[in-house]
């Protein structure tokens, strides 16, 4: 069934678990992020980004978003506009009847404005019984849309938080504390390190469900999966360098109160090996379905290890 983020968020902060949130751009992605939480029985949230969007259309993405939910009616899944930066998107998204949930992002505004762009959308969101996600703190990367630079990203101050949340009446807060969009290449012997002294902060003065953008892991069998006879495609150099958050550190931040990890990344990596894996082992079909069954199957088993990382069913 579809459901808003109240639905599922508020428990999972409560009880120590995070809800996966996967983007999805097309209907193999849904399905394999589909089928992985029915096999876990977890709530999931299938995120449509302004990418997307542009790429494949609201109502297509929307229309896939339903008969997942329709088809695994016992399964608890949130229909959510993620990153929300462009107002009229946002606003459509909400006017539309199709999702559940919608992420504004003004945090490229200062605080004040921030707050007022916010809590418009939120007044509109809740009139219609749709749960709304901010932001605080710009968070670095480029995934889709959205590129925040390096020089623009600012750690959400916890001094902040409290006076957001009271002002906007957002019902989730993404936070900034050290992750980033898409596959980020570090400085010569820098590792990202999440900044679990500054969650604790946040964590402590709000209850709400907080939510970790930019928490693929990128992890080096995936990367190895990828890589696979690379030569023969002439692209070893294809993310070869890129490194995600250690899976021990959100574990941590999971106990530390984040309710919702996004994970995109890693599932474009485990997509596309998969499908450069068909192109080298079999040169004879010329079927889409033949090259995209077995990426799903890849999406699928990515996102059966989210869950069970975040620690659903585990508590």
């Amino acid at each position: 069934m579809l459901v808003n983020l109240n639905k599922i968020l508020s428990h999972a902060r409560a009880h120590g678990y995070a809800v996966g949130a996967f983007n999805i751009n097309n209907l193999e992605i849904a399905q394999g992020v589909v089928a992985a939480a029915a096999v876990r029985r977890a709530p999931v949230v299938l995120q449509l980004s302004e990418g997307a969007l542009e790429y494949a259309g609201m109502e297509y993405l929307a229309a896939i978003g339903q008969v997942a939910a329709e088809t695994h009616h016992s399964l608890k899944i949130a229909l959510h506009l993620d990153h929300g930066k462009d107002e009229s998107i946002v606003e459509r998204s909400i006017k539309s009847g199709w999702f559940t949930s919608v992420m504004i992002d003004a945090s490229r505004y200062d605080f004040k404005k921030n707050i007022r762009v916010t809590s418009r959308i939120v007044e509109l969101a809740h009139a219609r019984g749709m749960s709304v996600e901010a932001e605080l703190g710009p968070i670095a990367g480029q995934e889709d849309l959205v590129r925040v630079g390096r020089d623009g990203a600012a750690l959400t101050d916890p001094n902040e938080v409290k006076k957001f949340v009271a002002a906007t009446r957002c019902d989730a807060l993404a936070i900034s504390i050290g992750s980033a969009h898409g596959s980020v290449k570090y400085l010569p012997n820098e590792q990202p390190k999440l900044d679990l002294v500054r969650l604790k902060q946040i964590a402590a003065v709000t209850k709400i469900p907080l939510v970790l953008h930019g928490a693929s892991s990128v992890p080096h069998a995936l990367l190895t999966e990828l890589h696979q006879s690379c030569s023969r495609f002439g692209d070893c150099s294809r993310v070869h360098d890129a490194i995600g958050v250690p899976e021990a550190q959100i574990k941590k931040a999971i106990a530390l109160g984040i309710a919702k990890v996004n994970v995109d990344t890693d599932l474009r990596i485990a997509f596309t090996a998969a499908v450069r894996e068909k192109l080298l082992t079999d040169r004879a079909f010329i079927d889409p379905r033949v090259m995209l069954a077995p990426a799903r199957a890849a999406v699928q088993k990515i996102v059966e290890k989210k869950i069970k990382l975040f620690g659903y069913g585990t508590t």
